[in-house]
């Protein structure tokens, strides 16, 4: 069993200025145990999966208000494709109509979390996902 934390990057896609949410979450995971690299604002697709490789992690959460998530997931989630990036667990929050959700979730998003979602359930879920036991 490996000891090492789970590496997390959350990633703020887009021309999207606010990043409280994103940081709320980051805080959350580093306070459960996990390793967690930031992006900063202003994110481009490649950006991101760039890191998502460079950094080694195991799960990716991009957080988006602009609602542009239709048009970037997506490329998220082919450019991981596209690099053989298939064993990490995305996930997304922010304002995002709980009708784009399905679509998002066939890209391969293993969630999606509206705000004002518990932290806990988010850490929860990695924590399934990925399974990893907790007390």
């Amino acid at each position: 069993m490996s000891t090492s934390p789970i590496r997390v990057l959350i990633a703020k896609p887009g021309l999207d200025g606010h990043d409280r949410g994103a940081k709320v979450v980051a805080r959350a995971l580093r306070d459960a145990g996990m390793e967690v690299i930031y992006t900063g604002l202003r994110q481009t697709p490649a950006q991101i999966v760039t890191a998502v490789v460079q950094e080694d992690v195991r799960v990716l959460g991009m957080s988006i208000l602009s609602g542009a998530h239709n048009q970037i997931f997506p490329e998220v989630m082919r450019l991981l494709k596209e690099k053989g990036v298939d064993d990490v667990l995305v996930f997304a929050g922010g304002i995002i109509p709980e009708e784009d959700v399905p679509g998002l979730q066939a890209l391969g998003i293993k969630a999606v979390f509206p705000p004002g979602t518990n932290t806990e359930d988010v850490v929860a879920m990695i924590h399934k996902e990925l399974g990893v036991a907790t007390l």
